[in-house]
């Protein structure tokens, strides 16, 4: 059976250290362990890359481990075109630009998962059916946007 590739936006990244918010620290690590197992491979792209050249050193630390240059994904033009399809049709304005990459660039690399804590613009139902209509409308599959909870907890007993 082939290892799922997870993308990771930058809040999975971010939140790996993060000490007062154990409920999406504690499964971001569990991720980084599973990976460890082989039970996951990540991916994501240079516009995690580009959001995280302004992090804590410690968070560039660990994105510089975690993810070597062929696991970054570059943002084709097709990708950009998507990205602005999601903004064309209102499912993200222009201020959430990233967001919007994100998802297209996860789309257009076929990766089935993209993993997030953002609720606001990602791991959102109605955000994730606009995603996925637009998807459809251009001759993508569906992506799943989730949370690091829901990959991991959800259909265990």
């Amino acid at each position: 059976m082939p290892v799922p590739t997870l993308y990771l936006d930058t809040s999975i990244i971010s939140c790996y250290f993060e000490e007062d918010v154990l409920w999406q620290r504690d499964p971001t690590r569990e991720l980084w362990r599973l990976m460890n197992l082989g039970i996951f491979h990540f991916t994501t792209s240079t516009v995690t890359a580009q959001e995280i050249a302004v992090a804590p050193g410690y968070v560039r630390t660990l994105f510089n481990a975690t993810f070597p240059t062929e696991a970054i994904l570059p943002v084709p033009e097709e990708a950009k075109q998507l990205a602005a399809a999601y903004i064309r049709q209102g499912i993200l304005t222009n201020n959430s630009i990233n967001d919007a990459l994100h998802v297209a660039a996860c789309t257009v690399a076929g990766v089935e998962y993209l993993v997030s804590w953002n609720f606001k613009h990602l791991v959102n139902v109605e955000r994730k059916r606009g995603f996925n209509a637009i998807n459809l409308l251009h001759g993508y599959r569906n992506v799943s946007i989730v949370s690091p909870s829901e990959l991991i907890y959800e259909n265990r007993n």
